[in-house]
């Protein structure tokens, strides 16, 4: 992980201003943190000391179940927040989040913060937004294990861990996320290399046909 120093940092937050979603100046105590791949941004049931912003890149939620098993839960894109439920709550189990690209993100340390954001209408006016989109996506892919086939939630799940067109998630990570056997992943992907829109380098898979993955995708977006 690095944290932006001097010019550098200045010219990134000249560039990616977030003023607009404050009342108050946050830039005094601000700080810019960059993630590489795999990189834990939390770790679990640890509470972290700054609510982020992404500004670019994706992670992924992980939590950790009482008999040891990790599942993957959910995914963070840019314009998420993460460690707004930590924010809010005094008593909260962190979930493990991790970066899937390189992940920059805006660090609004909550010593100096807190109570400012707790009282600003105007963030939390944003954070409710934002909570609500998150809790809609969470129980539309409940419904879509039942209601879509593998083809679209696999092409979606892809395109949301893909690393500069690069696919390389376990599959027993897959499964568990998706609902799914492990042959019938095995089955789709198989397909996804003969039509051209993977190609198997290894243990990992280039996406070589990224418009059709996005339109198997955006079946589930447009239901």
């Amino acid at each position: 992980m690095e944290i932006y120093k001097g010019e550098k940092k200045k010219l990134f937050l000249e560039e990616n201003s977030i003023a607009h979603l404050f009342s108050f100046p946050v830039e005094e105590f601000i700080e810019v943190h960059e993630y590489q791949r795999d990189d834990w941004i939390i770790q679990e049931g640890k509470r972290p000391d700054y609510l982020f912003y992404v500004v670019e890149g994706k992670a992924k939620i992980y939590v950790t179940h009482q008999n040891g098993k990790v599942s993957l839960i959910n995914f963070i894109n840019a314009k998420d927040y993460i460690g707004e439920m930590e924010l809010l709550n005094d008593v909260y189990y962190t979930k493990g989040i991790q970066a899937s690209t390189k992940t920059i993100c805006f660090a609004l340390p909550i010593r100096y913060y807190r109570n400012r954001l707790l009282e600003d209408t105007k963030f939390l006016r944003e954070l409710t937004k934002f909570l609500s989109v998150k809790a809609t996506i969470m129980a539309a892919k409940y419904s879509q294990s039942l209601a879509f086939p593998l083809e679209n939630r696999l092409a979606d799940f892809i395109l949301q861990t893909a690393d500069h067109g690069v696919y390389k998630e376990k599959h027993v990570t897959v499964c568990d996320f998706l609902g799914v056997s492990y042959r019938h992943l095995l089955h789709v992907l198989t397909q996804f290399c003969e039509k051209g829109y993977l190609e198997k380098v290894g243990r990992e898979y280039q996406i070589k046909h990224h418009q059709s993955l996005y339109e198997l995708a955006e079946v589930l977006k447009n239901k």
